[in-house]
């Protein structure tokens, strides 16, 4: 019977002593699932009870951070830190994920090395790409019903599509969305709203996400014009034209104008420029013809109107020497050849009184 009570009593024993080294310990809190957007920060959190020793993050089953109950966190990559906090009957380890990608989403484990003592939670990393509406303002005429298409573009996973109208959501009948698989496992969705608008409205495309904290959204103003409305556009437009034409055209004139200025400005600058070029120029040469005709006068006198040349007075006076015939009474000469040569006799008239070999006299006068 003692042998019994020993043999209860040893398990018993070992269990109050192992727990004592630390060897027993749980899990008291385990970590939750997180949704976030691409490029921020995922956090969990671990909470064992006293006497850990060792508590390992996994990431898709692959360990990511360590740490040590005296040593501290065993830290491998910039992008898994971790913050420790301590009460009196608990551990907690929070773990953080900078700068999220696609490729972490999925399983973060955190374990003791204790059997049966694994805590998980899921991590979904979202991605929202761009939205937009091929038209930002539309025209629509009475009666006319237009298709207005919303495009997103690159997200993950693919997002819910809805229409508002003026701040009122559009029954889901009125339009059709579309969805496909693009590139590097992202998302394309594309909707189609048709309608016939009887007013001006604001229609907005909004696109939604679980990591949104509130939906993207596109707008695009729909313009309704009737009849009326057309044609105060039309006149309207017309006067605009009219007013810029008009403003165009006072800006050419006043530009031509003053073209026009400078050129005939110009034009005068040269011409009044060129007359006094001329007039120094006829001023220089009567200057030097002037002193050209003194010079000239100086040098050579005045001109003797009495002189005869030497040649011409023995030209003259030695054949009428020779061939004089003697004089007759008898002889008549016609009036006509009596006129003709009253000229020529006066000069031997003139000279008969000078010798045939006179003395060579030139007569020069000064002024």
């Amino acid at each position: 019977m003692e042998r019994f009570q020993k043999f209860i009593l040893l398990p018993l024993i070992l269990t109050a002593s192992l727990t004592d080294l630390g060897f027993c310990y749980s899990i008291i809190n385990g970590p939750t699932n997180v949704t976030v957007l691409a490029g921020s920060e995922a956090r969990f959190n671990c909470t064992v009870s006293v006497g850990w020793v060792i508590l390992i993050w996994l990431s898709n089953g692959n360990p990511v951070l360590t740490v040590i109950n005296s040593q501290g966190a065993v830290e491998t990559s910039d992008r898994f830190t971790s913050l420790n906090y301590t009460s009196s009957n608990a551990f907690t380890s929070e773990i953080i994920i900078h700068n999220t990608q696609l490729s972490d989403s999925g399983k973060i484990e955190c374990s003791t090395q204790q059997p049966s003592e694994n805590s998980f939670a899921f991590l979904s990393v979202q991605v929202n790409g761009s939205l937009f509406i091929k038209n930002s303002t539309l025209t629509v005429k009475e009666n006319e019903t237009v298709e207005i298409v919303c495009e997103a573009l690159g997200w993950a996973p693919a997002p819910d599509i809805t229409w508002m109208t003026n701040d009122s959501f559009i029954d889901k009948s009125r339009y059709v969305t579309q969805q496909s698989q693009g590139s590097s496992d992202l998302h394309n969705t594309l909707s189609i709203l048709t309608l016939t608008p009887t007013d001006t409205e604001i229609l907005t495309c909004l696109a939604d996400i679980e990591a949104l904290p509130n939906p993207q959204n596109a707008s695009v103003t729909v313009v309704f014009v009737n009849s009326t409305t057309e044609n105060e556009y039309s006149e309207e437009n017309r006067s605009t034209w009219v007013i810029v034409l008009a403003v165009v055209l006072s800006i050419v004139g006043i530009i031509l104008l003053i073209v026009i200025i400078v050129v005939v400005v110009r034009c005068c600058c040269l011409k009044k420029k060129e007359s006094t070029y001329q007039n120094e120029i006829r001023k220089v040469t009567a200057e030097k013809k002037k002193d050209g005709d003194s010079e000239n006068g100086q040098r050579h006198g005045s001109e003797n109107l009495g002189y005869i040349p030497e040649e011409l007075w023995n030209i003259e006076q030695i054949p009428r020497v020779s061939t004089l015939p003697p004089m007759s009474s008898k002889f008549t000469v016609p009036a006509a050849d009596l006129h003709a040569s009253s000229v020529p006799k006066v000069r031997p008239q003139r000279r008969i009184d000078y010798l045939i070999s006179p003395k060579k006299i030139r007569n020069v006068t000064l002024v």
